[in-house]
């Protein structure tokens, strides 16, 4: 099992090359969980409810969790749905930090 989400998003001070190729996608293959890599550039889930309440339930602890990590994704909520887009900003594509907050999201999905 990864320990991608035992590990804290690092801020990124630009400069550097977003992951590409076999970078990604040992990441991606770290990762699991049906997480997509979209054109190299961020990363893209869709989680399934019962309901509106459980998806705005999941909805608010992602954004609690995000502003502890200091990392930010796009957040898409309708009725028994929530999709995710993350990627980092500063760099316009993906850093390792962004799988982390990815499976960080996954473990929120079972926390009551």
């Amino acid at each position: 099992m990864s320990d991608l989400a035992s590990r804290d998003c690092v801020p990124c001070k630009g400069g550097v090359p977003p992951l590409a190729g076999e970078a990604l996608r040992a990441l991606q293959s770290e990762l699991g969980g049906d997480w997509e890599v979209v054109d190299e550039h961020h990363l893209t889930k869709e989680y399934r409810f019962e309901n509106f309440v459980q998806a705005l339930a999941f909805t608010n602890r992602v954004g609690e969790m995000a502003e502890a990590q200091g990392h930010h994704p796009d957040i898409h909520l309708a009725w028994g749905r929530v999709r995710l887009e993350i990627w980092t900003h500063k760099i316009d594509g993906l850093t390792e930090s962004d799988f982390v907050w990815a499976a960080k999201a996954d473990q929120l999905q079972h926390a009551a």
